[in-house]
């Protein structure tokens, strides 16, 4: 079930460990979509604190919450863009959103088909969508001090078959949150590091959370179709034929 949005307010906001996975997600977001010039980005879930980067240059930012979890608005300050919707309908126009990040609204979902039919059904020609989950074989799944520890974890392998399974075709894939879930200040302190070790380290280190880039598949159009004929360079060239009610005509006045 979805966390409260108090409860997800109050940690990334305002406590010390929350702003910390705040800064780790979002800079190894950033590495993988720099920027969002001109275009559509939406956020599923709880994905506010990663979208105020692209406030600036985009043409538009939508934060989409869910109504279990309840809406909070966002940005502080400035004109609010976030929306109360239901998990299987997003008031969003078909292949409009160029770049969609889910986080805290897939693992968290009851029925987390309809939350990826409606990740693909927005999703434009061309867009890209950013899935951050937890790691299964992370420490954060393993606490419930953090939302982390909330909800279904996976592992690379599930969530990407998960994903081919709606139609969406991985492209790449990330990690972040190699910092333990403690609020000691010798974790604290260290937390740059670690993700710049745990980054090299995968295996001995490994992340809270798995990220997955994925693009929209298209199927090609099935079925029979129509042959067309198409005239050779010779035909064209050619006399051309009499037409058969012309040459009926013709026999008549014979």
């Amino acid at each position: 079930m979805h966390l409260d949005v108090q409860d997800l307010r109050n940690f990334y906001y305002r406590s010390a460990l929350g702003r910390a996975a705040q800064r780790a997600v979002r800079n190894r977001m950033l590495r993988m979509w720099p920027e969002a010039q001109g275009q559509t980005v939406a956020g599923f879930g709880f994905a506010v604190p990663l979208l105020r980067p692209y406030l600036k240059d985009a043409r538009r930012v939508i934060a989409l919450m869910p109504g279990p979890q309840g809406v909070i608005p966002w940005p502080a300050g400035l004109p609010n863009v976030s929306v109360l919707c239901e998990e299987m309908l997003w008031p969003i126009e078909t292949g409009r959103v160029d770049r969609l990040v889910v986080m805290h609204g897939l693992e968290t979902s009851e029925n987390p088909t309809a939350v990826l039919e409606e990740c693909w059904r927005v999703l434009g020609p061309g867009g890209r969508a950013l899935f951050i989950v937890p790691n299964r074989a992370g420490l954060w799944s393993r606490s419930d001090a953090t939302p982390f520890g909330f909800g279904r974890p996976y592992t690379l392998g599930q969530l990407e078959t998960q994903l081919k399974r709606h139609e969406f075709l991985p492209e790449r894939h990330a990690a972040a949150l190699y910092q333990p879930p403690s609020t000691k200040r010798a974790w604290m302190k260290s937390g740059n590091v670690l993700e710049r070790i745990g980054g090299n380290m995968p295996a001995i280190f490994p992340s809270g959370v798995l990220m997955v880039e994925v693009s929209k598949r298209v199927h090609a159009p099935s079925g029979p179709g129509k042959r067309l004929r198409v005239p050779s360079p010779l035909e064209v060239l050619g006399p051309k034929p009499v037409p058969e009610a012309a040459v009926g005509l013709k026999a008549q006045r014979k």
